[in-house]
């Protein structure tokens, strides 16, 4: 950094350093500047003193973030604005870096604490890479529910299975997860005594009520709902893996089925498709034997995928009986 760069310009600067790496160190500060760890400190002193909220942590994990409440005239947002603009951010594959995700984190920094919360619950719970069919939906419907969700709220839904059928039930909403796109509600089914996933776009209304809830402890909302996502398609698999069950993970996502440990050296995976040739295709990622029990279905297709290889390797083995 140039010797000259007036005392405001490194204190702005060390503001937006502050806004874009929260937890950074006023070493760390020094080093982006070029000055002594004292002056980095100095500069902070000058943020405190036009009270933008600057908060330390001490211990080896600790360093400076900006707090709730800077003021940043005349951008306002509603709960329903807010979470509108993290839909449209999740629309589209980003990285950490991505300069959107960095200015969204800004601004979620920024927001009221309970818009804040639910807006970053969105954001963090969400599986990136959209798929082409994928509907969003209503942003205020979603921002009333994310809402209710992260308050403990429990809800009244009206729900619209197909065009023409919808009813009423009443749920403790977990989570609002988005996957690939998709926005999907985890929440606990009263009337059936059950967890359920729901499609929010199919969500017609929603009626808050004064009871409150406490959410499962530990709760990993994005793994129930792609476990969930791999069950209940029209061919049941099972299959059995020469392999423990932490090296199986390696070759399974949570969205292709259900994995358990059968003893020290076999896992069963059991699923669902709709698409028994794409399903054999993706158990080729695996790289020790494995057996399809049953499932006629994937049998075939797992048959037809191996003469198709042997054909296009030219050898002359036979699967099956036949070459």
């Amino acid at each position: 950094m140039a010797y000259d760069v007036s005392p405001t310009a490194r204190t702005l600067m060390v503001l937006e350093l502050i806004q874009n790496s929260p937890g950074i160190t006023a070493d760390q500060l020094g080093d982006k500047l070029g000055v002594s760890e004292r002056a980095a400190r100095r500069y902070v002193g000058i943020l405190r003193e036009a009270d933008i909220p600057i908060e330390s942590v001490r211990g080896p994990y600790g360093g400076y973030r900006v707090g709730r409440g800077l003021r940043l005239a005349p951008l306002m947002f509603s709960q329903t604005e807010a979470l509108g603009l993290v839909m449209a951010v999740l629309e589209g594959p980003r990285g950490a870096d991505d300069p959107v995700e960095v200015a969204l984190g800004k601004i979620i920094r920024v927001l009221p604490e309970a818009i804040a919360r639910s807006t970053d619950a969105v954001r963090r719970v969400s599986a990136r890479g959209p798929d082409p069919g994928a509907r969003t939906p209503d942003p205020a419907t979603t921002a009333q529910l994310v809402s209710d969700s992260a308050d403990c709220r429990r809800v009244v839904l009206r729900y619209e299975r197909c065009p023409g059928e919808e009813w009423s039930m009443e749920v403790d909403p977990w989570a609002v997860v988005v996957r690939r796109g998709r926005w999907y509600l985890l929440c606990w089914s009263l009337a059936k005594n059950a967890r359920r996933i729901l499609r929010v776009d199919k969500i017609r209304g929603i009626e808050t009520r004064t009871e409150t809830f406490t959410p499962p402890p530990d709760l990993d909302a994005l793994a129930l709902v792609e476990e969930h996502l791999a069950m209940g398609w029209k061919y049941k698999i099972e299959v059995v893996i020469d392999a423990p069950l932490e090296q199986a993970r390696c070759w399974i996502a949570r969205s292709m089925g259900r994995l358990e440990a059968i003893d020290a050296d076999h896992t069963r995976l059991t699923a669902s498709t709709d698409e028994p040739d794409w399903y054999a295709s993706q158990l080729t990622a695996i790289t020790t034997p494995y057996r399809v029990i049953g499932c006629p279905e994937l049998v075939e297709a797992t048959e037809e995928l191996a003469h198709r290889l042997l054909r296009a390797s030219g050898a002359t083995e036979t699967v099956g009986g036949q070459v």
